[in-house]
């Protein structure tokens, strides 16, 4: 099978209400690119419904389906971050962060309830998401002598290469973004200029 190099996200945060006997299921669903946006996203939420019972997530990065994390925050073990996470995965979406905040109307919902409220409210914020798609890219430093500038321009003109970063002296550096399907034909091409350097930096 060829290397998958899309992936589908939601383009900004939205959000999403279930209700089910006086309890309240707020869903907060937001694109992410990295795990360390997901605690501060979750601390906000904590602060704007200080009042709230439960504030239960699930996210997911990249398309490994095993790159995720679940967190029941205090309700039954199983209910409420697995559901959320099996939504995602059911709708295939990826790099994103769904918080349900939870209001208590003071009856018990029981398990299936539970599940079915964080299930609801997940697909609720996803109905009204604008789910755009991605391409996996890699990103490359480049480093070479100033002389050499026309032949990596060559390429990075042939491929419409990102370039995210520049400077140029005697010795200079450009660091460009790419999609993973062109890794081997631009590298190919970049690694038969003399004197070139050329070094991995990251995936995103």
């Amino acid at each position: 099978m060829l290397f998958e190099d899309t992936y589908k996200t939601i383009k900004v945060p939205v959000e999403g209400l279930f209700k089910d006997r006086g309890s309240k299921f707020l869903a907060y669903a937001y694109p992410i690119e990295h795990e360390n946006e997901v605690k501060p996203l979750v601390d906000n939420l904590k602060k704007e419904h200080f009042k709230a019972v439960h504030h239960c997530y699930a996210y997911r990065l990249g398309l490994d389906r095993t790159n995720f994390r679940v967190n029941d925050d205090g309700e039954p073990s199983g209910t409420a971050g697995k559901p959320i996470l099996n939504t995602l995965l059911s709708q295939n979406i990826t790099n994103i962060l769904v918080v349900v905040v939870r209001y208590f109307g003071g009856t018990l919902l029981g398990v299936p309830g539970l599940i079915n409220a964080y299930k609801s409210a997940t697909a609720e914020a996803l109905t009204v998401a604008e789910v755009i798609e991605k391409t996996v890219n890699d990103v490359y430093n480049v480093s070479f002598e100033f002389v050499q500038m026309n032949d990596v321009m060559k390429v990075v003109k042939e491929f419409s290469l990102k370039i995210r970063n520049q400077t140029y002296d005697n010795q200079c550096t450009i660091e460009l973004e790419f999609r993973k399907t062109l890794t081997n034909q631009v590298i190919g091409k970049l690694e038969k200029i003399d004197g070139i350097l050329v070094e991995y930096l990251m995936t995103v």
